[in-house]
């Protein structure tokens, strides 16, 4: 049984840092490109940042680039968000992603990701 269990969520005041974590487990991970979403409250899931299995291409939404960093550990099983300069409008509940492709860059589609975590919140604070 495949498991994607987040951590690392909180409330933070804006400019802070978080790190975001996601172990894996029942899957060959190596075989997966990793990525992160985000949902707002009414809004809809968008993506976040992505990494592929081969070579650990990354891929950013503009709005987090250069703020966020996606790595992944292939030791440990687990993909990790680095999030720095954080922002009122960051706050949302974080999913992590599994897709078994091999897509360079990564897919940004949520459509394309084969499994799902259950997500953990990040609270920014004015």
């Amino acid at each position: 049984q495949v498991q994607l269990v987040e951590s690392g969520g909180g409330l933070v005041q804006a400019g802070g840092s978080l790190r975001l974590s996601c172990a894996a487990s029942g899957l060959t991970f190596t075989s997966y490109s990793m990525g992160w979403f985000r949902q707002a409250p009414g809004k809809e899931r968008e993506f976040v940042a992505a990494i592929t299995r081969d070579y650990g291409v990354t891929l950013y939404a503009d709005s987090v680039k250069g703020r966020f960093t996606i790595s992944r550990d292939n030791a440990k099983i687990t993909v990790y968000l680095q999030m720095n300069s954080l922002k009122p409008e960051d706050t949302a509940v974080y999913y992590c992603a599994a897709d078994l492709g091999r897509r360079i860059p990564p897919p940004t589609s949520q459509l394309e990701y084969d499994y799902w975590g259950q997500g953990t919140q990040v609270t920014v604070s004015s």
